[in-house]
């Protein structure tokens, strides 16, 4: 197969609104040793993206300037021999950057197959979200069947991954959203309570959802004075996963209370670690979660899809905040 000297892509030069986002001209970029050259059939959008956007989220040291976090598409060529028999299958990939354009280098490492029960589409809106699920509420937060989890953001991306996951390994989901409409929204998707933070105090709900028990696992992407409220819905040894920090970097907490009851305060970022966790990620996903998807039972909730030249309206949707799951580009 002859390749394009060139692609297009979504480059900004410098930080700015969704209107920034023109599609540029950029070389197709070459797989080195352990990595796979990727015709994009689509491509994720993620918060971090819109963040790196407005210049808030830099890539880190070796990663493309390209936005885009995770893809789908077909494999045109390999940078070893040892890849060459994935060239003409169908990825789906976590990329440290570079998604949204017309080819991307991935680790072969951090690629899974896309199932036939599964599109290419719903391929690129799995491995941002999914990776992120897995390690910080099933590794980290060892959320295990039988328990109870509490997420923010119940309707996002991450949200709505993790209530999949969780109702296939026989874990109760408690979420909050924004809206009735939203809470109705979690529902449907399998939450087995929803609860609006506008008009009710997450706190006091959660004691009566649970009996004055308290959650085993919280996943949090709030931050701020999230984290003591968060604390409160604890039960005894219970897990607290902090994912992002949308609501502040900074929170006030009780040391004691952590003691007393056991707690466990942890978290993690995704796209800085080293390509050999990531790996060791993507295997476990594979073992534990693709099984799930290659019968079909484990497909991501996509709100909508928009052309790669209608990529600005696709950015500006997604700050917006209105959706439910992933938006998705599509390369026409």
């Amino acid at each position: 197969m002859t390749l394009p000297a060139t692609m297009k892509a979504l480059d900004p030069e410098s930080p700015g609104g969704p209107e920034i986002l023109v599609p540029v001209e950029r070389p197709v970029p070459c797989p080195g040793p352990g990595e796979l050259l990727i015709r994009v059939a689509a491509a994720g959008i993620n918060r971090p993206e819109i963040m790196q956007r407005q210049g808030k989220y830099p890539p880190p040291p070796g990663a493309p300037s390209i936005l885009g976090l995770e893809l789908a598409g077909q494999v045109v060529a390999a940078g070893d021999a040892a890849g060459k028999a994935l060239i003409g299958t169908n990825v789906c990939a976590l990329v440290a950057g570079g998604a949204q354009a017309e080819y991307a280098v991935a680790k072969a490492g951090h690629c899974l197959p896309v199932p036939s029960a599964l599109s290419l589409i719903e391929g690129a809106a799995i491995p941002e979200t999914l990776f992120t699920v897995w390690h910080n509420v099933f590794q980290r937060g060892a959320a295990k069947a039988g328990e109870t989890l509490l997420v923010h953001g119940g309707t996002s991306g991450i949200g709505t991954t993790a209530i999949l996951l969780a109702k296939l390994f026989g874990i109760t989901t408690i979420v909050t959203a924004g809206s009735a409409a939203k809470c109705a929204a979690a529902f449907q998707i399998g939450a087995g309570h929803a609860i609006d933070y506008k008009q009710q105090d997450f706190v006091e709900e959660v004691a009566h959802i649970t009996g004055g028990k308290g959650v085993d696992v919280v996943l949090d992407m709030v931050g701020g004075d999230y984290l003591p409220r968060n604390m409160k819905c604890l039960a005894v040894d219970g897990r607290h996963v902090s994912i992002a920090v949308q609501g502040g970097a900074k929170a006030t907490i009780s040391i004691v209370d952590i003691m007393v009851r056991r707690l466990t305060l942890t978290g993690s970022t995704l796209r800085p670690r080293d390509a050999t966790f990531k790996s060791a990620l993507c295997a476990s996903i594979r073992e534990q979660v693709w099984p799930f998807a290659e019968r079909g039972e484990f497909r991501p909730v996509i709100d909508r899809t928009f052309p790669f030249a209608r990529a600005a309206e696709a950015h500006a949707y997604v700050e917006a905040g209105d959706h439910v799951g992933k938006v998705v580009l599509t390369m026409d």
